[in-house]
């Protein structure tokens, strides 16, 4: 479904996430592990974000897209590769500014709406959640939601597009043997979610608060900024009821880097 913030917005939150990325990469060697993504070095993490960034704005500007090794091998070749990383975010936002309204592009998101504010959603959670990242990899741990600048209602847009546009696709790793019900319920504003996970691609329904739904077989509350982090493995202090293992399966199978 289309994003619930403006697209002026998601423009802003690209911006701020770039800069605490940037800011927080910049304050740690680059071969730093990043603690919220195994594996990754500071220099992978910004490496990684800067090519999507480039790649985006190719795809927005009408170009022939490439897998991104091309993006990838120019920053690992840059003599400042958080310069070159300033440079992408740079210029994906000038491109996102001078994107037609009506842009027809690929988009892989489900519902999203118009494809250039899509993209604007996107890359707003891409980057704030990779920002995190960059903040785990300066610190030696996951950040608190106190600690992360990114608003609750920013929170709130990441989980509906997680839970309504990511989530229910074929690629989706997340399946269970019997099929289970997570219910997913933000406090503060916006909807809760009720989350199906079976042998097949998990189904998603936005719910109110009184709703018919099954008796779901585990309840996920917290706070919005505490569930959009738990939600995308990055920390977040959420409370658990009814059968913990479905969350555990969440976490297990949901290794996806934003």
């Amino acid at each position: 479904m289309p994003g619930t913030l403006s697209f002026d917005a998601y423009g802003e939150a690209i911006g701020s996430a770039a800069t605490v990325l940037r800011a927080n990469a910049g304050a740690v060697p680059l071969e730093t592990p990043v603690p919220t993504c195994p594996g990754w070095t500071v220099r992978d993490l910004v490496l990684h974000q800067g090519m999507v960034h480039r790649w985006v704005a190719q795809l927005l500007r009408g170009m022939p897209v490439t897998d991104g090794a091309d993006q990838h091998a120019e920053g690992a070749a840059a003599p400042d590769v958080l310069g070159w990383f300033d440079a992408g975010a740079t210029t994906l936002l000038q491109v996102l500014s001078t994107t037609p309204t009506d842009l027809d592009v690929p988009v892989f998101v489900l519902d999203a709406g118009a494809p250039r504010d899509a993209w604007a959603r996107r890359q707003a959670h891409e980057t704030t959640i990779h920002a995190v990242d960059a903040m785990a990899a300066r610190l030696g741990r996951a950040p608190y939601a106190g600690e992360a600048w990114f608003s609750p209602a920013l929170a709130l847009d990441g989980v509906d597009e997680l839970l309504l546009g990511l989530l229910p696709r074929e690629s989706t790793s997340l399946r269970s043997p019997e099929p289970r019900t997570l219910r997913v319920a933000p406090t503060g504003a916006g909807p809760a979610y009720a989350v199906t996970v079976s042998s097949g691609t998990p189904q998603v329904l936005a719910v109110g608060a009184d709703t018919g739904e099954r008796q779901p077989d585990a309840v996920v509350t917290g706070a919005a900024k505490e569930v959009y982090l738990a939600l995308w493995n990055r920390g977040g202090a959420v409370t658990v009821t009814g059968d913990d293992t479905l969350v555990d399966l969440w976490h297990e199978q949901m290794r996806v880097s934003g």
